[in-house]
C-alpha cells in the first residue's frame, strides 16, 4: 500500500508566496527603516577613530565590570582586530548585532510578559518557541530572501527570529519565579495587576530577564555569522569569503575577531545581570 505524500513543502511555499504578494508593502517599509537605522549606526561607529573607540569600550567595560582582566582583554583584543585589518568588518558586525538584539528584545520581552500574565497565550507561545529553538539556523535564511532579498535587512530578519526565544522564555520564567507569598502580599494591599507587574514582578525578574538578553545577544552574534551567506557581510562575510577561496588563515583571523567580540559582550552582560541580582 502506497501512502500519498503530504504536500507540506508545497503548502509552506504557497504560504510564503501569499505573504510576499500581499504584504510586500510592510516588508519594504521595514527594510527602509531598518536599513536607514543600520547605516546611521554603522556610519556613526566608523566615524569614531579606532583608538578612541577602543578607549571608550575599555572605559565602559571597566566601569561595568571593575575587572582588570576583562578590561585588558578588551583593549588587547580590539587592538588585535585593528592590526589584522578587520576593523570595518567588526564594526559592521557590532552594528548588526545591536540592531538585531534591540528588535528581538523589544518584541521578545513584551511577549514574555503577556505569556506570564495569560496562560492561554503561553499555551500557544510555548510550542512555537520549541519549534523556533530546534529549527536549524540555516532554515531561517529561506523566508528572509523572498521577503527582503539579499542583504543586511534579510540578515537582521533571520537573526531576530533566531535569537528571540531566550528573551521570551526567560522573561516568562523570571515572572513565574516571583515568590507566591510576595504576590499574595501585594494583592492583599490592594495592588492592581499592572502595579504588581511593574513594582514587584519585573524588578524581581530582572536578573533572569538579563540572562535571557545575554543569550539573545550571543545567538544574534552567531546568526549574523551564518547570515553572511545572504549578504550580511561583517566578520561573518570574511569567514564566508575565506571558505569560498580556501583561505584558511584569513578565516581563522575573522573567527578570532568574532570570539573576541563575543567574550567582551558576554562578560559585560554577565556583570550587569550579577549586579541586578545582588541589588535584590
Amino acid at each position: 500500500m502506497i501512502i500519498p505524500r503530504l504536500p507540506l513543502g508545497d503548502a509552506i511555499e504557497a504560504t510564503i508566496n501569499f505573504l510576499v504578494d500581499h504584504f510586500a508593502f510592510l516588508t519594504k517599509a521595514f527594510s527602509k527603516v531598518t536599513e536607514s537605522g543600520l547605516d546611521l549606526l554603522q556610519t556613526g561607529l566608523m566615524f569614531i577613530p579606532p583608538w578612541l573607540f577602543i578607549i571608550i569600550v575599555a572605559s565602559i567595560v571597566w566601569k561595568i565590570t571593575k575587572t582588570r582582566g576583562i578590561t585588558i582583554f578588551s583593549v588587547c583584543g580590539l587592538l588585535l582586530i585593528w592590526n589584522l585589518g578587520l576593523w570595518q568588518a567588526t564594526v559592521s558586525t557590532i552594528a548588526l548585532v545591536i540592531i538585531s538584539t534591540l528588535i528581538a528584545i523589544c518584541c521578545g520581552v513584551p511577549i514574555g510578559i503577556m505569556a506570564a500574565m495569560n496562560k492561554n497565550l503561553h499555551r500557544v507561545v510555548a510550542p512555537v518557541l520549541d519549534v523556533m529553538q530546534t529549527m536549524p539556523a540555516f532554515v531561517y535564511l529561506i523566508p528572509a530572501i523572498p521577503f527582503f532579498g539579499l542583504g543586511k535587512v534579510a540578515a537582521i530578519f533571520s537573526t531576530v527570529v533566531f535569537s528571540m526565544p531566550p528573551a521570551i522564555r526567560l522573561t516568562y520564567l523570571g515572572i513565574q519565579q516571583v515568590p507566591l507569598e510576595l504576590v499574595e502580599c501585594a494583592e492583599a494591599f490592594g495592588s492592581t495587576r499592572w502595579q504588581r507587574l511593574f513594582k514587584l514582578e519585573l524588578p524581581l525578574a530582572t536578573p533572569t530577564i538579563m540572562a535571557g538578553i545575554n543569550q539573545t545577544v550571543m545567538l544574534a552574534l552567531s546568526m549574523v555569522v551564518i547570515a553572511s551567506m545572504i549578504g550580511a557581510k561583517g566578520l561573518g562575510g570574511e569567514v564566508w569569503k575565506a571558505i569560498q577561496r580556501l583561505q584558511m588563515g584569513n578565516g581563522f583571523e575573522a573567527g578570532i575577531g568574532i570570539v573576541i567580540v563575543a567574550i567582551i559582550l558576554d562578560r559585560v552582560l554577565q556583570k550587569i545581570g550579577a549586579a541586578k541580582a545582588s541589588n535584590q
